[in-house]
């Protein structure tokens, strides 16, 4: 079966993850995509790490009792992985094969912005009083062309922090609130070839767009809830996964292309459930991961992460 439409048609690999007997995913926080087209699953079952070639073929595992709550995770361009854990709010940086190298933020030391979690996620986000320093459950990395990263700051601030390329805290930005630049729930960041910072500003229902200095300059609304972002740079084009309906593709100034998704009628068929994170390969092929257990108590094993291959 075919997703989409017009240049953007794409078919779902069936059976595309194969984990080893028993395992399963549970819930994806993050994906991306190293120099070799390897798939790294920043997922919440007991090995939090899983790496899968394009084929799906599963390789590799690691990371097992380190985190938390597995969260976002981006490769750099020296394919250095960064993983946001907001279970003991730190960002952690590592080797392509798991070798620790540095911990940015104090684990398990929330910055204080009044946040208290509570049984309902509104309840909880309206519990922040003001934006805090790093970091009180953060959610996502990025990285500008010259080195320098983002960090979002997510379930427990309402913050974006820059950091040197050596994890020195430049600036943040960013206050609790609907208006702009303020944010409820920033879910994740992309940095563009302008240098331009994008942030999915999950529960006011659009991505907010930055200068490199945190300065607003403009924000897309015709979006439900997005978790993740991904652009392509060679064709200035938009993928953005969103809580509800799935996937939606954009061009570079915010024309919707396509989008497909949840029918919202069963979770053990529906297509998706909850969409959490995105990404593709130099092949053009799409990778959404879900947290679906997180959100209706379904483990979809393997298939909580699915592939789309490009049809033309």
């Amino acid at each position: 079966m075919l997703y989409g439409d017009g240049k953007y048609k794409y078919e779902l690999v069936d059976g595309w993850a194969k984990l080893p007997k028993d395992w399963s995913f549970r819930d994806v926080g993050g994906l991306t995509i190293d120099s070799q087209d390897r798939v790294y699953v920043f997922n919440r079952s007991l090995h939090p790490v899983m790496v899968l070639d394009r084929s799906g073929n599963f390789l590799s595992s690691w990371g097992e009792g380190y985190f938390n709550r597995p969260h976002g995770s981006r490769f750099d361009q020296s394919d250095i992985l960064y993983c946001t854990d907001d279970g003991n709010h730190t960002v952690s940086k590592f080797t392509a094969d798991g070798k620790l190298l540095q911990l940015i933020g104090q684990k398990n030391t929330p910055s204080d912005t009044g946040y208290v979690q509570q049984g309902k996620l509104m309840d909880s986000l309206r519990s922040i009083k003001r934006g805090g320093p790093p970091f009180n459950r953060p959610t996502g990395v990025a990285f500008s062309s010259t080195g320098e990263f983002y960090v979002s700051d997510g379930y427990g601030n309402a913050r974006v922090h820059k950091f040197s390329p050596e994890g020195n805290l430049l600036f943040s930005w960013g206050e609790p609130g609907t208006g702009p630049g303020e944010f409820m729930l920033p879910h994740n960041v992309w940095v563009d070839k302008l240098d331009r910072v994008w942030v999915p500003d999950r529960e006011n229902s659009r991505i907010q767009i930055f200068d490199a200095n945190g300065k607003f300059l403009t924000q897309w609304t015709n979006i439900t809830r997005p978790t993740d972002i991904f652009i392509d740079s060679n064709n200035d084009v938009v993928y953005v996964s969103e809580l509800a309906p799935g996937v939606s593709i954009f061009t570079f100034d915010g024309n919707l292309l396509t989008r497909w998704g949840n029918e919202g009628k069963n979770p053990a068929t529906d297509l998706f459930i909850a969409p959490h994170a995105i990404t593709l390969d130099s092949e053009g092929s799409i990778y959404v991961g879900e947290v679906a257990m997180t959100a209706a108590g379904v483990d979809r094993g393997p298939r909580t992460l699915q592939k789309f291959t490009r049809r033309t």
